[in-house]
């Protein structure tokens, strides 16, 4: 940029710091001080000095907005995964797993501008300042296929006892845990899709499940994780430590009745198998995609797709407990203010926003994908954030 000669007597454009070489910009320009008798000028000069001085790196403010954004994007992303999985489970179609693998926040900023400068005499000087910023955010996203080994190991094995049980110590609902992950505890069947006679489950099966709840309220139940030998054990404590309760006394002598286990025991050791013996209780873990597939059985479909045989009726359950797992309504159209809705065949399904058991249970069966799809080589998604514009 150039400057016109100072003339005589003119008025100096006060400076940003006493530095007669003038102010050093970050796009390595000098501007000194600038003779004007004009007024407009100065302050042409002035927003010049303040919008290139302003130019600083956006990173901090990008990683602010961006880590919150995106951790709450991919969550939302999970959410509707699951539902149309669910979904499209109990329309016999194949689910697909895509995980996110790498997100690259791609923005480009670029500004430009500069002083216009007329001299003129009779006191007629004159300044403009123009300039161009542009902005885009153009982020690159890479979808990973879940196949092979890798699927088999997480929805199609059965869940192991040690890796889900665990959760009921850190605060989850023991009912609500047993009734996602278990296909049956002691001999005693949770609801199927398979349909038949025992579609809705064992009567005894929802007892249970009330009365370990009841003792887990009452602080008379834990499900311990124990290690022999290097190799994970689940152990069910029911009563106080000293094997006999403080609270829930019919809720234990239920529970005890329904495992066919005897009192005095310190704990049981939870197996994997049909039947329980006088010290373990047999359970049946469900498989990832037993527990979506379950999930579905029980949404509530238009009576049209079941007319015409697109789907089967929705399990009705037995032995008092009459509210599904997972409440998913269907309509034309879902509400404004769904908590999470997604589209198969022409119809709309959700969960309502104010249904605060059904968005838990989601969040729990999220929770236990998550620990199902943990493996030797499972990578967390990698999030690129640009430092600067």
């Amino acid at each position: 940029m150039v400057v016109a000669p100072t003339p005589r007597g003119a008025e100096w454009f006060p400076r940003a710091r006493p530095d007669k070489r003038g102010t050093k910009l970050a796009a390595g320009l000098t501007i000194g001080p600038v003779p004007v008798k004009n007024p407009a000028l100065s302050l042409a000069a002035a927003l010049i000095l303040a919008g290139l001085s302003g130019c600083t790196s956006l990173g901090p403010r990008q990683l602010r907005a961006d880590q919150a954004d995106y951790g709450r994007s991919l969550g939302d992303a999970k959410k509707r995964e699951i539902l149309s999985m669910i979904v499209g489970l109990r329309f016999a179609d194949a689910p697909a797993f895509i995980n996110v693998s790498n997100i690259i926040a791609g923005y480009t900023f670029t500004a430009s501008g500069g002083p216009s400068l007329t001299l003129a005499q009779h006191d007629m000087n004159t300044a403009a300042l123009t300039g161009t910023v542009s902005f885009g955010d153009n982020p690159t996203f890479t979808f990973t296929p879940t196949t092979g080994e890798a699927y088999a190991a997480a929805y199609i094995r059965p869940l192991s006892p040690t890796l889900v049980l665990p959760l009921a110590d850190g605060g989850i609902p023991i009912d609500l845990l047993l009734r996602i992950t278990m296909q049956s505890i002691g001999g005693l069947q949770n609801g199927s899709m398979l349909g038949g006679e025992g579609a809705g489950g064992s009567p005894g099966f929802f007892e249970l499940i009330r009365d370990l709840r009841s003792l887990q309220l009452a602080g008379e139940f834990s499900a311990e994780y124990r290690e022999t030998n290097k190799v994970g054990h689940i152990w069910f404590v029911l009563g106080a430590a000293k094997g006999e309760p403080e609270r829930g006394e019919e809720a234990l002598s239920g529970a005890r009745r329904l495992l066919g286990v005897q009192p005095g025991a310190a704990g049981y050791e939870v197996t994997m198998g049909p039947e329980s013996s006088s010290g373990t209780i047999a359970v049946s873990p469900r498989s990832m995609l037993a527990i979506l597939s379950n999930l579905g059985a029980e949404v509530d479909v238009p009576p049209a797709e079941v007319s015409r045989g697109a789907t089967m009726p929705t399990i009705q359950l037995v032995g008092g407990e009459s509210r599904h797992t997972v409440v998913v309504h269907s309509g034309r159209k879902a509400p404004a203010g769904a908590y999470v809705a997604t589209l198969y065949d022409g119809y709309a399904y959700w969960i309502d926003s104010g249904d605060f058991d059904s968005k838990y249970a989601l969040t729990v069966v999220q929770d236990v994908m998550a620990l199902a799809e943990v493996s030797d080589t499972t990578k967390a998604p990698v999030v690129t954030i640009p430092a600067s514009p």
